[in-house]
């Protein structure tokens, strides 16, 4: 199996909060690699989530709905998605 994921960011000094996709083969293992810091698009963030995540059979497909989230769509959709845990984050 091949994984779209979505993690959300968060800079805690400047207040900055963004959603990152990005797609795996092991998402564990991925994962583990923004959390250390060792991904170089998200290590200025202190606290990473993985909010979201969709399982594909090959790696072209999840290539391919990594690249519809990051889409103005994809990020309503993801937003919308996930809107009832974004709403308890929020107090």
């Amino acid at each position: 199996m091949y994984f779209t994921y979505v993690l959300l960011c968060t800079n805690s000094n400047t207040k900055v909060e963004e959603f990152y996709t990005g797609s795996s083969e092991v998402l564990s293992d991925r994962l583990e690699d923004h959390l250390a810091h060792s991904v170089k698009t998200t290590k200025k963030f202190d606290k990473i989530e993985l909010v979201y995540y969709e399982a594909c059979s090959n790696k072209t497909d999840a290539i391919q709905r990594e690249n519809q989230l990051k889409t103005g769509f994809g990020r309503g959709y993801i937003k919308r998605r996930i809107n009832n845990y974004l709403k308890s984050r929020r107090g």
